[in-house]
């Protein structure tokens, strides 16, 4: 058995010709606990270097100027009298690993450096080394330990493999539901709910709920959908929504609004959240217009009929997560629930629009004016009808 003071008090040589990578190598194997740690910047010495101090473990860049690795391991084996090559090759190029160990080296590290692969592969390498010294002195008992060792190492490395396989797949099942999280909640809302303490068991719930006065939400129904689907699959039924809705979410991508989400046939946005936008009400009135041109051309490749029915309103709203488990972005505030109205009282292709929304977009779009219309709990509403964009519409 090799004492672990027999180890630490090994003699090592770290040879490479950059000063960087000899001040890292040495400062970690001395804080490491190894005592006899020698270096050089100049291959052309290292065999002198061995002749007189008979070093357990050499540490060689492959590549450096003057004479490489691969020549300064051909000139060590008339140096080393027991014919066993103590060398850890550095190497960045991994073609060059099969090469090194063919000229003899024992074993590699690759750059950039891995520390506790480094230590890990030095501590192996002097145990075997110095057990290697020692079958020299008691024969054949001791090289059937050399070969344990041996093997004991190549479980070491298995095991490390499979420890780095599973961090592997832990860090890719992570970012996964990260890109999951992120896909159900607005990105600022998902990196605040990750930091989240009541996410950890036994700790008190915190509210994720933010004031915005300044917000126009959009609602869109497909008319008279339940009748259209009647007679559909259920597969179809939802190939129809998705091809329709996945449109809608490239809209409100491009046109910078949050998908707040679908019921059914319904479809749900808002502008100027989670991150405030003066030109809100600019972004949801194109939205709407472009979704009525998106469920044309949908129609024109189907060959069905039909119709949007969408509403707008805007005005100060609040926002937050709910749910501890299956968590939702929604909304709450008149403001939404006039937003809704607008879209039930609504008429099939045609936007609606609230006279708050229809000042905040001023002469930027084309409007018809519907009048005034009652709504159970909001008394009478001024509201107008969307029609179009004009010049001065930032497209």
């Amino acid at each position: 058995m090799i004492k672990s003071t027999e180890i630490l008090t090994a003699k090592i040589l770290v040879v490479d010709d950059l000063e960087a990578n000899v001040l890292l190598l040495t400062q970690m194997l001395h804080g490491a606990g190894y005592a006899c740690v020698a270096s050089t910047m100049d291959p052309r010495v290292v065999c002198g270097l061995h002749r007189e101090n008979r070093y357990d473990l050499i540490l060689l860049d492959l590549q450096m100027p003057g004479m490489d690795g691969f020549e300064v391991m051909n000139a060590l084996k008339d140096v080393e009298a027991d014919s066993y090559l103590p060398v850890i090759v550095i190497t960045a190029q991994p073609d060059h690993k099969l090469r090194a160990l063919q000229a003899g080296a024992k074993d590699f590290v690759s750059k950039p450096f891995d520390l506790a692969e480094v230590l890990m592969r030095v501590r192996n390498m002097l145990e075997v080394r110095l057990l290697h010294k020692e079958s020299l002195r008691y024969g054949k008992a001791l090289e059937q330990k050399v070969r344990e060792v041996e093997e004991s190492r190549e479980t070491i490395v298995r095991q490390g493999d499979e420890l780095r396989r599973l961090y592997e797949k832990l860090v890719h099942e992570q970012q996964v539901s990260e890109r999951l999280l992120h896909n159900l909640l607005p990105s600022p809302i998902a990196e605040r709910l990750k930091a989240r303490s009541d996410l950890v068991a036994g700790t008190p719930p915190e509210i994720i709920a933010d004031n915005f006065l300044e917000v126009s939400v959009l609602f869109a129904d497909i008319v008279q959908f339940t009748q259209f689907s009647a007679g559909m699959t259920p597969t179809r039924l939802v190939a129809v929504l998705n091809e329709i809705f996945a449109d809608f979410d490239s809209i409100a991508d491009s046109r910078g609004l949050e998908k707040i989400k679908t019921i059914g046939d319904a479809y749900m946005a808002a502008a100027g959240l989670p991150l405030s936008a003066v030109d809100h009400a600019e972004r949801a009135a194109h939205m709407a217009l472009d979704m009525n041109e998106s469920l044309a051309r949908f129609n024109d490749r189907s060959g069905h009929k039909l119709q949007l029915r969408i509403g707008i309103n805007s005005g100060a709203v609040v926002a937050g997560v709910i749910g501890r488990r299956k968590f939702i972005y929604d909304l709450w505030g008149d403001a939404v629930n006039i937003a809704s109205r607008m879209e039930s009282q609504g008429i099939a292709g045609r936007v609606q629009v609230t006279e708050a929304t229809r000042r905040r977009l001023g002469e930027s779009f084309i409007f018809e004016e519907r009048g005034t219309i009652s709504a159970k709990g909001l008394g009478e509403l001024r509201t107008w009808f969307l029609v179009g964009r004009t010049s001065k519409a930032r497209q």
